[in-house]
């Protein structure tokens, strides 16, 4: 009985990577907006009914789609944090620069996935509570290297105004409670900077204006380190001007 058990367990895995597969190559022609549950089954030849054993309606598919996206996005930022940290020659900010640009070679190895958690909505898609957690892997790594540096090298103090304090406060609270409330904003802001520029050159906006994007994102994403309290051994030391 249990090797059927387990014969049935496979085949339904197989199965549903073929579906997940055939969704992603519908992604990739037609966008996240046009995926169709019957043209999936088609292409499988599959009967609808029996696909929807699997995905009983195209958001359900979808969010599979984007918790798989958002957990192998996550999986490349943890991968290069752990090959970097575990070098004891490895400064926090040559880390978070290399978790930056793990982020931005996923997502140029796979445009399409990446647009489905980073592009425009889906019409009449609202995301469920399922990929709250996967979202968050690749800000939880980006946290930890800032929380580390900040109990074990010490991290500088960015500028904040008093105006965006109370925010600050509060975002520290929820995301980082032990890093200072000007370490996390400027956490959020170089999280969403980074992405924007992933965003600019996956989508078209540096054509005609950046020739080599790698080296440009290089020194962003090091830039983006220093902003958030982080410094390479020997570098710039000290406060942010202002302060």
């Amino acid at each position: 009985m249990s090797a059927i058990r387990g014969a049935r367990e496979r085949a339904r895995t197989e199965i549903t990577a073929a579906i997940k597969d055939e969704a992603r190559a519908q992604l990739a022609a037609e966008g996240a907006a046009r995926l169709s549950l019957r043209a999936v089954a088609r292409e499988l030849g599959m009967v609808s009914s029996a696909l929807y054993r699997y995905f009983p309606s195209r958001d359900e598919l979808l969010t599979a789609l984007i918790v798989d996206a958002y957990d192998a996005i996550g999986e490349a930022a943890e991968k290069a944090a752990r090959d970097t940290t575990v070098r004891p020659d490895t400064s926090s900010a040559a880390a978070w620069t290399a978790v930056a640009c793990a982020v931005r070679e996923w997502a140029l190895a796979h445009p399409h996935e990446y647009a489905l958690i980073h592009g425009s909505p889906v019409p009449g898609y609202v995301a469920p509570q399922d990929t709250v957690g996967p979202a968050s892997r690749v800000g939880l790594v980006f946290i930890g290297l800032v929380r580390d540096a900040h109990l074990h090298e010490g991290v500088t103090t960015p500028p904040l105004s008093a105006a965006l304090r109370p925010e600050a406060v509060r975002m520290a609270a929820e995301l980082a409670p032990d890093l200072p409330p000007a370490n996390a904003a400027a956490l959020v802001i170089a999280w969403a900077q980074l992405f924007g520029l992933v965003s600019f050159e996956l989508f078209g906006q540096f054509k005609g204006v950046v020739r080599d994007r790698e080296a440009l994102f290089r020194q962003a994403a090091d830039g983006l380190a220093h902003s958030v309290g982080l410094t390479a051994p020997g570098g710039w030391q000290g406060e942010f001007p202002g302060e």
